[in-house]
């Protein structure tokens, strides 16, 4: 059986670094990924096309030069972009193909899959290939994450994403929700973890072996929180376990450690932060911005990302994040 795996470094691990990527940086890393011959990789604003502002962080670099410095070094490789409506465009998605995307994965909070209508249908008809991406897929019951799965195959999603945002999944969660979208869909199923209960490669494998067949990946676990399952060292157990990924592993491991991990603003590991997150289901990106809110008002950060898990707090409220640190300061 083969897995396609889709690296998200340049797009969840600019979360991690603070929207800073410089173009330089993603083309050393594309031309890296494109000679490991990983398939496709995300490139984006960490809160996808459009994300660069106040409230999600400004870009250092404009994203549509980031895609350009990327599709350039692609020979076999393709540039993928995520799309959260309500926060990218469709004209922000139209520029992002001039710059060379060949594929959009559109963004929805799990019980939302109606608000990307337009946006999948439009990805379809400019040639890419087309996903939805259920976020926060943790926060709903299978029967409705089938709804929603079914609405965005009915919009013509060619692949349609568990995504667990918040690192909060359990293996059999994992497997339920996988299994039932296969035995419901025609399109194909992907998964993309996070690590914030050290879970993201065991839910992985649980994804793959119950029929996904795209699976996420950051190089050295770059990403938003505990950061995601580590491409490397997803494709090196794969392979263990008999599955093909085609790609170079080695070329691979040179990339993480070259270009990705001279990057990093620190090692991507599990912290007291970062766990409370997936104890609570909170959204990954929400660390940072949680982090800066705790030293602005002088509370702990476990604090207020206890408090945003019981609001049940989605991406797009991170105001919400400093009306609770100021509230936990008086």
């Amino acid at each position: 059986m083969t897995v396609n795996i889709l690296d998200v470094s340049l797009r969840d691990g600019s979360h991690s670094v603070r929207h800073a990527f410089t173009a330089d940086q993603v083309r050393e890393a594309a031309k890296g990924m494109n000679a490991a011959g990983v398939r496709y990789f995300e490139v984006s604003h960490g809160d996808g096309l459009g994300g660069s502002s106040l409230q999600y962080g400004l870009s250092a670099t404009d994203e549509l030069k980031l895609i350009e410095a990327a599709a350039g070094e692609c020979t076999t490789s393709e540039v993928a972009v995520l799309l959260i409506p309500g926060i990218g465009t469709k004209g922000d998605l139209q520029a992002a193909v001039k710059a060379g995307a060949k594929m959009v994965r559109v963004a929805t909070h799990v019980t939302e899959a109606d608000v990307a209508a337009q946006h999948i249908q439009l990805g379809r008809e400019l040639g890419l290939k087309t996903a939805g991406f259920l976020m926060m897929s943790h926060m709903a019951s299978v029967e409705e994450i089938v709804k929603q799965a079914s609405l965005f195959e009915s919009y013509g999603a060619e692949i349609v994403y568990v995504t667990d945002s918040a690192g909060a999944m359990l293996p059999k969660d994992v497997t339920e929700r996988i299994c039932a979208l296969k035995q419901t869909l025609q399109c194909e199923i992907g998964f993309h973890a996070h690590n914030n209960l050290s879970m993201a490669m065991a839910n992985t494998v649980a994804a793959v072996e119950a029929g996904a067949t795209f699976i996420d990946g950051s190089l050295r676990a770059l990403g938003a929180g505990a950061g995601n399952t580590q491409t490397e060292v997803m494709v090196a157990v794969l392979e263990k376990m008999g599955y093909e990924t085609g790609i170079d592993l080695y070329e691979l491991i040179d990339t993480a450690n070259n270009v990705i991990a001279p990057i990093m603003q620190q090692p991507q590991e599990i912290t007291g932060g970062s766990l409370i997150l997936g104890h609570s289901g909170v959204y990954s990106s929400f660390l940072l911005h949680a982090q800066k809110a705790a030293k602005q008002f002088g509370v702990h950060e476990r604090d207020i990302l206890k408090q945003i898990g019981k609001l049940k707090a989605v991406g797009g409220q991170e105001d919400l994040i400093y009306e609770v640190a100021q509230d936990l300061a008086r």
